[in-house]
């Protein structure tokens, strides 16, 4: 599998990567086999976060990983924290969580939930509002000084947000995770609606892909399959037949899945590295992985993205 560089770091891994979300779903022998399949196709990088199944997600992987025929180190693996969920509500969100204690507390409770010694990447899940700099910075020196997190990153930053994290930490922040699949463009309608009027030239995200760019930073696709606001599902989805069909015209004269060249969709942007493919099925994770290393021309690119609705000025 195609293999990119994470940040402006030396550390390459695949284009590609798990996400475990939906792994608290699976007995622990189907975990393994998702994760050997995911292995077997190249994929080296895991993406979690500490809400995922409130946990349960994270513990799975744990188990999983050993009872796998795979080791700790042929995987590069994420996690996320910040959000916080309060379990006497049923795990509502009720806040955004950045203080240096609960940083350090969340750290160590993936890392037991993995069976882990270390991250190789924590990333804040999403912005909050009354977020300390030096605080969080605290924090992070404090988990890297103790081996428990090699890099770090954000998750749905928008660049002002980044620039003020950034300018107090002594670590470069390596990665962005961002929403972006063939139904959900806001990021890259905003670059081709540029001097117009219409609802497509609003940018929501500040730049953030050309910032990412001009950054060094690593752009991870999440819910690359999704629509709207993780509404569903739009691979197979009726109510999408323009996209479907162009996306099985291009699978068919490639060979592939729609699946595959939906991620290879994503991949074609120069802005964004990697992919990050939910699936716990060994059939759609061997079918979606073959997108890394599918280029689409310049107007099979177009023709996808005309077909999902959105028009050129």
């Amino acid at each position: 599998m195609r293999q990119i560089k994470i940040g402006n770091t030396n550390f390459t891994a695949s284009a590609i990567a798990f996400g475990i979300m939906r792994m608290n779903q699976l007995k622990v022998a189907d975990a393994v086999t998702a994760l050997e399949t995911a292995h077997d196709c190249g994929i080296n990088y895991i993406d979690s976060s500490d809400i995922y199944g409130h946990g349960k997600s994270e513990e799975i992987f744990g188990e999983a990983l050993a009872k796998s025929s795979l080791k700790r180190d042929d995987f590069y693996i994420q996690s996320k924290t910040g959000i916080y969920e309060n379990e006497a509500l049923d795990y509502k969100t009720t806040r955004y969580d950045f203080s240096k204690k609960h940083i350090i507390a969340a750290v160590d409770g993936i890392l037991s939930r993995m069976k882990i010694d270390y991250l190789d990447s924590l990333l804040l899940h999403r912005p909050d509002a009354l977020m300390d700099p030096a605080e969080i910075a605290a924090a992070f020196d404090q988990l890297q000084q103790e081996g428990k997190v090699r890099h770090f990153g954000v998750s749905n930053f928008n660049p002002m947000q980044v620039e003020l994290l950034q300018a107090g930490l002594s670590q470069k922040l390596l990665i962005n995770q961002l929403q972006v699949s063939v139904m959900h463009t806001g990021p890259i309608d905003f670059n081709i609606h540029t001097n117009m009027t219409d609802a497509r030239s609003i940018d929501h995200d500040r730049g953030i892909l050309d910032y990412s760019r001009l950054r060094h930073m690593t752009v991870q696709a999440w819910s690359p399959f999704q629509y709207g606001q993780i509404e569903g599902n739009f691979i197979g989805n009726p109510k999408f037949p323009e996209v479907n069909d162009a996306l099985q015209k291009i699978a068919d004269q490639k060979g592939v899945s729609k699946n595959a060249i939906a991620a290879a969709w994503i991949l074609r942007h120069p802005a964004i590295d990697q992919v990050i493919i939910g699936t716990m099925t060994p059939a759609h994770i061997v079918d979606s992985a073959k997108g890394a290393d599918i280029r689409l021309t310049a107007q099979e690119w177009y023709d996808i993205y005309l077909a999902a609705g959105n028009d050129l000025p």
